[in-house]
């Protein structure tokens, strides 16, 4: 998931509401890993596990399904891979020694066959990637230098060399936050859908991007087919859909749901599709609406009906009445956009299990949320090397992703605990930032004449209401086998992730971070940038630091 999103990195979102029997260990271990990346060059095509097809051609929808050029069912199994909405303006990950092929490799050999690729439109208007890329290691794309947009012609390229297909996200208008409703006064509609037409044109010949996904997360004040022209997402959403579709007739026109209902009932930001019955968006171009529902378990948010007696069996009932409707009806497709956990929880277990049960038994395309390892809440599919799979998260979708049972969770004994209650308030979705997992770093050692290996900046490329994440660029004064940098911060609490440093605290008093991996030893001249993510009520303001 992005600023509210249980989920971006370097973002955090609220919602009111609002990202498996397997086979054997070994056998499920053999099916997900992935080598290591031993460079660019060597692309990542020749390792995908062809556990998924991709469709044939355009897809379009009849009634309740989704359907490719042959007219032959289609469902679509994506994830999503967060950073191009994120004030880094490209995918996270690649601050390490990822590349684009290698993680799009992962994917595919997990058993999707879609990304769901979020981007902001203050990225796509940017003329250079803000955020940390080791351009060495994805030498093989000649990033350095490229504005977001080439870095999204790349990552769809090499989707479709890797057999993957694109679900394009207008997550935020700006990098910075989500917005309830598709506009705002710095990106008014006439800009949102000025970027969907320019989008859809760029990729009108390329069927590896099936679908234009128009805003993530309506809620607050969004309606559906009532009130003002101002804030009615289903008369916005037809306008935008009509738009896109003018420029390219072919692509799926995703519309998410509203977090607040038209009978006064309350759901996940973007999760209310109860309204669609009555009034659903009718496109000048038929067959190309899918209704995108998010759903997220008690983890995120305690919504009313993780405490109903009968929980977790009411929860195909809620889904019914909300979203799930919809597709049983024939009125068009669901793809469930968003939903995922770190499966913590007892309660965590038994939503994940009912959630795969339901999409298995209704055959309903998904997006999992998400592939990357910072997703704050949720985490991803994979741990914080960015490489290897998360296994029990991958056998809980097994059911949905390579068709074995749904696995049932063993209750602790002596009997399930309570689902957890998170605050009143909508879900703070923080968008932890990248997290290369480092190695454990040796002590800094300063030279013998007491002075520091390094000169460095310090930076807080995002911040959120309990949390930042800090950029550290350090550059060699001379050789040193290790550098430090620390600084005081009387607000932190816990490191959350870290990567091309190893970083410890003081609680509510001060950060230090050793370079580690790549970034663990310096020499003259040489620039090692690095990061961090921090629990913290709020940011440091141009810290003093103190370099070793």
């Amino acid at each position: 998931m992005t600023n509210n999103h249980p989920l971006d990195a370097g973002s955090a979102r609220p919602r009111r509401g609002t990202k498996l029997v397997a086979a054997a260990a070994a056998a499920l271990a053999g099916l997900l890993t992935v080598s290591g990346c031993a460079g660019p060059a060597t692309l990542a095509a020749e390792r995908v596990v062809d556990t998924t097809s991709v469709a044939t051609g355009w897809l379009h929808t009849a009634g309740g399904t989704i359907q490719d050029s042959n007219n032959s069912p289609f469902v679509i199994k994506a994830t999503s891979w967060f950073g191009l909405e994120t004030p880094d303006c490209v995918p996270h990950g690649l601050w390490g020694t990822l590349t684009i092929d290698e993680a799009l490799a992962n994917i595919k050999s997990m058993g999707f066959n879609t990304v769901r690729l979020p981007f902001s439109n203050e990225c796509l208007a940017a003329t250079a990637v803000k955020g940390n890329v080791n351009y060495w290691a994805n030498r093989a794309y000649n990033l350095e230098g490229k504005r977001p947009l080439d870095v999204m012609d790349t990552v769809i390229a090499r989707a479709k060399a890797n057999g993957l297909q694109i679900i394009l996200d207008r997550h935020r208008p700006s990098s910075a936050d989500q917005s309830p409703l598709w506009y705002t006064a710095a990106v008014p509609e006439t800009k949102w859908i000025s970027d969907w037409k320019m989008l859809a044109d760029r990729y009108k010949n390329d069927p590896t991007v099936i679908g234009a996904d128009l805003h993530n997360e309506p809620y607050g004040a969004a309606t559906w087919g009532r009130g003002s022209a101002a804030t009615d997402w289903q008369a916005a959403a037809t306008r935008g859909g009509n738009a896109v579709l003018a420029s390219n007739p072919k692509l799926l026109i995703i519309v998410e749901g509203i977090e607040n209902q038209g009978d006064g009932s309350a759901t996940w930001w973007g999760g209310g599709l109860s309204d669609v019955g009555a009034k659903p968006v009718v496109l000048n171009t038929p067959n190309r609406v899918v209704y995108s529902p998010h759903d997220y378990p008690a983890s995120l948010y305690a919504q009313k009906w993780f405490s109903d007696a009968n929980y977790p069996n009411n929860l195909p009932a809620v889904w019914d009445k909300n979203w799930g409707y919809i597709q049983k009806q024939g009125i068009a497709p669901i793809l469930l956009g968003e939903f995922g956990s770190a499966l913590a929880t007892e309660s965590d277990k038994q939503w994940m299990s009912s959630i795969v049960s339901y999409l298995a038994a209704n055959k309903m395309s998904y997006a999992y949320w998400s592939f990357n390892p910072n997703s704050g809440i949720t985490g991803g599919l994979v741990k914080t090397d960015w490489r290897t799979p998360e296994t029990t998260k991958l056998a809980a979708l097994a059911p949905i992703l390579t068709g074995t049972p749904v696995i049932n969770f063993p209750s602790p004994s002596p009997s399930p605990s309570p689902s957890p209650s998170p605050s009143a308030t909508p879900k703070p979705t923080v968008a932890p930032k990248p997290t290369a997992t480092p190695s454990a770093t040796p002590t800094p050692t300063a030279s013998p004449s007491g002075a520091p290996a390094i000169t460095a900046t310090w930076k807080a490329t995002s911040s959120w209401n309990g949390g930042y994440v800090a950029s550290l660029e350090a550059t060699g004064l001379r050789i040193a086998p290790s550098w430090s940098v620390s600084w005081k911060d009387p607000n932190v609490t816990k490191v959350v992730n870290s990567w091309g440093v190893k970083c410890t605290i003081v609680p509510k008093a001060s950060v230090s971070c050793t370079g580690s991996d790549w970034a663990a030893s310096i020499l003259p001249g040489l620039k090692r940038t690095a990061g961090v993510q921090l629990d913290s009520l709020k940011a440091p303001v141009n810290p003093v630091l103190t370099l070793k």
